[in-house]
């Protein structure tokens, strides 16, 4: 069946507008006068780098929507993420492992390319994943990025080894991209995929402009500066200081309504808030819900953001210590009081949800299921049943990359203090810390996850099933779990799917515990009132002309 949707209504949020001399008509300013915006984050980037395939986080999320675009996107105000046509027009499924898309006409790139097939192809190459033969041998003689920092490069048009692993993640059993037409794609994989179209949609999949790539010097150059079609273009990119970015005029979707976006680098909470009601910043990101009431004190501000498609986890390696013993990873799935976590730190903002799992899964969604109850008697009786002899058990956490991560860090320690487990937090300043195995053994650590389409491949499969960061990393494996994993991808069957994804919850939440969820993670935004813009539930920063407006006094 051919999809092809029109995009609904943005849900519009009224303000007034404090500077009157940008406007020119109601909702439409002069090119020449539309406004510089500041948008403080608490990162832009981890890698320091601006490509999709790298930084695949919570942070770059915001960023990436103003500079590329997927073929197939979402109707991202619509809680359900109904797809809508993206720079494809439309597709149509050829059989269960063939969808073939019709390209948008005359959609340019940062480069005033016109975006062909020939793009599409190149994007999901192996040259672009970094999986061809002379690539992989460049890695293994050391030609390439130190998994620390994007800045490391020294293998020309080799990606790091995280490019290859997150497109294996993300394109498992893809064959190719063949080119029909100039204007016509198909994407054909080696097996059944019942989620093709969500693989085309997902987080990752943004179109690159085939020549930009192959003229950049390396990798690297490109992914400090790379050329997608988004409504914005990158002028200036410093890591963990600051992105710029100048519309594009030649967007497809219509003028930019911001002529300079700037996303600056704010870690700590205090300046940020302290910024946006200075006027130094016009958006604030990442706000705890202790400071909402301090940014809508001031009548010129208020505060936007809820819960998104992305859960934090606690996420267990089983290799070493006591974690091997799954009682002990059990027991710490019940000795935590997510409730509270949630009504105590987030204001009742957000909520505990049915697991690993999101409700816009549709009939792919197990309503039935939940998270482990909070029982502390159950969670003393499991670590006493372990054998276990009071060996340290370390927690890796970073600096509140995750709001309120430290503090829910240490609610829980506590927890599994008082269950009889000798918990120790270990500060890190950054992921490779996180993940590093010579610095002490692994044991447990904070993260989230995210659906970045409406199936459970999107998330459970994406993150911990063989191809899934987890299991790349070396944290956790289980065979029959694995079996699953390759059933969900593959089966057509409805009702088979179903079976297999609960099973696969049931060993991977409760009888070895790979992950267990805390809560829905939220994100709350600080504004200028007087500017209306609509948050996404993916994360991402919409600055199109559909969804930004400085409006005038009384309008």
């Amino acid at each position: 069946m051919t999809h092809s949707r029109t995009l609904k209504g943005a849900m519009m949020i009224g303000a007034y507008l404090l500077a009157t001399t940008m406007l020119t008509m109601p909702g439409q300013a002069l090119a020449e006068d539309r406004p510089e915006i500041t948008v403080a984050v608490q990162q832009i980037v981890n890698a320091g780098a601006l490509d999709v395939l790298r930084e695949q986080s919570n942070v770059g999320a915001r960023v990436f929507y103003s500079i590329f675009e997927t073929l197939i996107d979402y109707d991202r105000q619509n809680a359900d993420l109904p797809q809508k046509p993206g720079l494809a027009t439309e597709w149509k499924r050829i059989d269960d492992k063939t969808v073939e898309l019709k390209l948008r006409p005359g959609v340019k790139f940062h480069n005033g390319d016109v975006m062909t097939a020939d793009d599409v192809v190149f994007t999901f190459s192996k040259e672009r994943f970094g999986l061809l033969d002379e690539q992989d041998s460049a890695r293994k003689d050391g030609k390439t990025l130190f998994t620390a920092s994007a800045s490391a490069a020294v293998g020309g048009k080799v990606p790091p080894a995280e490019v290859a692993a997150v497109a294996k993640r993300a394109w498992p059993n893809l064959d190719r991209v063949e080119k029909v037409d100039d204007m016509t794609v198909r994407f054909v994989s080696t097996v059944a995929d019942p989620t093709l179209e969500g693989r085309i949609s997902r987080y990752g999949a943004e179109i690159l402009s085939k020549r930009a790539y192959e003229e950049a010097e390396s990798w690297l150059a490109f992914a400090q500066k790379p050329v997608g079609t988004g409504p914005y273009k990158v002028v200036e990119f410093k890591p963990d200081n600051i992105l710029v970015l100048e519309a594009h005029d030649d967007y497809w979707g219509g003028t930019p309504p911001v002529k300079t976006l700037r996303f600056a680098v704010v870690p700590e909470v205090a300046s940020r808030v302290n910024g946006l009601l200075s006027g130094e910043y016009d958006f604030i990101t990442d706000l705890p819900p202790d400071q909402i009431n301090t940014v809508e004190s001031n009548a010129a501000f208020e505060v936007v953001g809820g819960p998104i498609t992305n859960h934090r986890l606690m996420v267990f390696d089983k290799n070493n210590g006591p974690m091997q013993n799954a009682k002990i990873r059990q027991a710490m799935t019940h000795a935590i009081d997510r409730e509270t976590i949630v009504e105590t730190l987030w204001d009742g903002r957000t909520s505990v949800p049915a697991g690993l799992q999101w409700s816009y899964y549709g009939d792919m969604f197990l309503s039935d299921w939940t998270v482990p109850e909070y029982n502390m008697e159950l969670a003393k009786k499991l670590v006493q049943e372990s054998g276990y002899d009071g060996e340290e058990i370390t927690f890796r956490v970073l600096n509140n990359y995750y709001t309120n991560q430290v503090s829910t860090a240490q609610i829980n320690a506590e927890s599994f203090r008082q269950i009889g487990l000798n918990v120790k937090i270990e500060m890190k300043e950054n992921w490779q810390q996180i993940f590093d195995k010579e610095s002490g053994p692994r044991m447990v650590r904070d993260w989230s996850n995210s659906a970045p389409f409406p199936d459970p491949v999107s998330s459970i499969v994406n993150q911990h099933c063989q191809n899934g960061q987890q299991q790349q990393v070396g944290e956790w494996t289980n065979e029959e779990f694995n079996a699953l994993c390759i059933k969900l991808e593959t089966s057509t069957d409805l009702e088979e799917r179903r079976a297999s994804f609960r099973r696969m919850l049931e060993i991977a939440e409760r009888e070895d515990p790979a992950y267990t969820v805390l809560h829905q993670s939220a994100i709350f935004f600080g504004k200028r009132k007087d500017i209306e813009w609509n948050w996404s539930g993916l994360q991402s920063m919409d600055f199109r002309a559909a969804n930004f407006q400085v409006v005038a006094p009384g309008n």
